[in-house]
């Protein structure tokens, strides 16, 4: 979601700061701004359009310095204004004292905010994250640092903050609870940002703060203090992986670029794979799957679609139990705990607060074991599990995620095939066929790439609609829900997936000729029961838009639309079927003019609850 950028330096950092967060744009935001110190006080520029905008209003201004913050919001308290955009001020004896920016939600903020009213603090937004800057203000006793380890400990929820004051123009204190902050060092210079990717082009020396460490950045060095206010070390990492990931190249979107990325990441992610072996996700891995009887997946959104067509994997391959749960209302039950459950947690960034916070907590109630799925080798989930798999499927500016997913699917099937073999489930033939199967996958992807032109005649059709079902079975329902997520996010038409049975028992009563029904239909043992749930839509007069495979024996007719993938690839089938529908969405949006890359009120990295 939000994204911070923080620099002190002996040159003008402005257009470091404004790099910065055009680095960070496709997190998605609403509006943006940049503070410094300049003519011995704090200055700012703040905007509700693009990064491109701000970078005008700061070059009209002459807007310079060589101590900064900046920042893209992305509105939770508050409408998207300028008076709501950070950084925001807080003054003393009328005079801007304390500049700060804060991603993440602050809990108790309306307790703070009433307490500071009562002192004579005016507040001039409907944010939380003004109250901080209050608290720091009020707070102040000549020590930036110091006193900001004392305002955190008065905060509750999740937050990481930039701050700097006007009385020590050499200093910019960062702190971190639940959200992503990290430390970029150079030579004579040092930065903050909320994601590594901010500073490429910088500095590639990176130091990923800790839960409850905060840091002081002055021009020669940086010193963290960890919760209990203690001298810490932090091992600066080399990250240089995000050169080239906002280059466009040839494609007009980044989410078209990253679905046509999507057979080199499957390559990415399981180049090296010799064999389904437990070492694949970890040194330990071997023993902590010889100990589970279970698996219990936690995910949020396009994450949960992929765990949810785990699920059918691990149960019906691997023969172990799979509870499959939405993060967000996991993290609020009382679930019955299996402690010899696997806990399997999927995020593309690794830093998404539902998830993250489920982790937590199925821990809390005994849950002895952990893997991550993630596409972030830096983030907190990694550094909070007992076992990981990299799914390497590079970054991802889309917000709307497709090769994050795929990439997710693929490692789900390494873990199914890996239990499977250490239970006695994978015979040698059964494994050889099934690497065979993966390795050919890259090239099976290009296949249904190439049915674009096809996708592009339907989007047309779609455009014109302003609601859409989409039916699977099995192993491809959960694709449909994905591919139904896919259409909304994008082109904001209303989009609901079904299972293909239920349609009589609900769903059937909204078909009607202008309602698109886009059916996944593989050649699978399912395929005679979804055929007659299509005739039930064709009896009320509904259009069907079939994805089928090329032996389906699924005819075009009167209101049947069908396009043909080249092969059915079993149990892989869901990784290629839910191509078209990434396509599909991608082409009905741009029919539509919506902003593809950065759909109104979504973020790409949900760090907030």
């Amino acid at each position: 979601m939000c994204g911070i950028v923080g620099a002190v330096a002996q040159r003008n950092i402005v257009p470091i700061l404004l790099e910065g967060l055009k680095r960070l744009e496709y997190r998605g935001y609403d509006s943006c701004g940049v503070a410094v110190y300049q003519h011995e006080a704090l200055q700012r520029s703040r905007s509700v359009a693009r990064v491109a905008e701000l970078e005008t209003q700061v070059a009209d201004t002459h807007l310079s310095g060589a101590i900064g913050i900046a920042h893209t919001r992305w509105a939770t308290h508050g409408v998207p204004a300028t008076n709501n955009a950070h950084p925001h001020f807080s003054a003393k004896d009328g005079v801007n004292r304390i500049a700060l920016v804060h991603n993440g939600i602050i809990e108790n903020y309306e307790e703070i905010r009433s307490a500071l009213s009562a002192k004579g603090y005016v507040f001039v937004s409907q944010t939380d994250t003004e109250a901080v800057a209050h608290l720091i203000n009020d707070l102040y006793d000549g020590d930036l640092l110091r006193t900001v380890q004392s305002a955190v400990k008065q905060l509750h929820g999740a937050f990481a903050i930039a701050v700097f004051c006007k009385d020590e123009p050499h200093r910019v204190i960062g702190a971190r609870l639940g959200c992503p902050l990290v430390v970029g060092i150079g030579q004579g210079e040092n930065f903050l940002a909320s994601d590594a990717m901010a500073l490429a082009g910088t500095t590639d020396q990176i130091i990923y703060l800790e839960e409850g460490d905060v840091v002081d950045v002055q021009l020669q060095g940086v010193a963290i203090t960890d919760k209990n206010d203690l001298p810490v070390q932090r091992t600066a990492q080399t990250v240089n992986a995000y050169s080239g990931a906002i280059d466009l190249g040839p494609y007009r979107h980044y989410m078209q670029k990253e679905i046509f990325e999507q057979p080199r990441a499957i390559s990415d992610t399981l180049e090296g794979v010799l064999g389904f072996s437990p070492e694949l996700f970890g040194k330990s891995a071997a023993e902590v799957f010889s100990q589970i009887n279970a698996i219990q997946i936690l995910a949020c959104g396009t994450s949960l679609y992929a765990g949810m067509t785990a699920k059918y994997w691990l149960e019906a391959v691997a023969g172990i139990p799979t509870n499959v749960e939405i993060a967000s209302e996991y993290r609020y039950r009382t679930p019955a705990v299996n402690p010899h459950a696997l806990v399997v947690v999927i995020s593309q960034s690794g830093e998404t607060a539902d998830t993250l916070a489920a982790l937590k907590y199925a821990k809390e109630l005994g849950h002895q074991h952990s893997l991550a799925i993630c596409n972030v080798a830096t983030s907190a989930m990694v550094r909070e599990t007992e076992l990981a798999y990299l799914t390497r499927a590079g970054v991802e500016i889309g917000v709307a995620s497709t090769k994050a997913f795929t990439t997710q699917l693929a490692a789900l099937f390494l873990l199914t095939l890996t239990l499977a073999k250490m239970r006695g489930r994978l015979s040698d033939e059964a494994e050889a066929t099934q690497l065979k199967n993966l390795r050919h996958l890259p090239m099976a992807l290009n296949s249904v790439l190439a049915l674009e032109p096809q996708i592009i005649a339907w989007a047309e059709a779609f455009a014109r609609k302003e609601h859409a079902l989409f039916l699977g079975r099995g192993l491809h329902y959960p694709i449909a829900l994905e591919g139904a997520l896919k259409l909304k996010e994008i082109s904001y038409i209303h989009a609901e997936a079904y299972p293909a049975g239920e349609l009589k028992h609900g769903p059937l009563a909204l078909v009607t000729e202008d309602m698109p029904v886009v059916t996944v239909a593989p050649n699978d043992m399912l395929i005679e029961k979804l055929k007659s749930n299509m005739q039930e839509v064709r009896a009320r007069g509904g259009q069907l838009y079939v994805f089928a495979d090329a032996d389906s024996r699924i005819a075009s007719s009167e209101g049947v639309h069908v396009i043909r993938l080249p092969e059915h690839y079993g149990l892989l089938s869901p990784i290629l079927h839910v191509l078209p529908l990434q396509l599909l969405a991608y082409h009905t949006a741009l029919a539509r003019g919506t902003d593809v890359d950065k759909p109104r009120n979504l973020a790409k990295s949900v760090t907030v609850e």
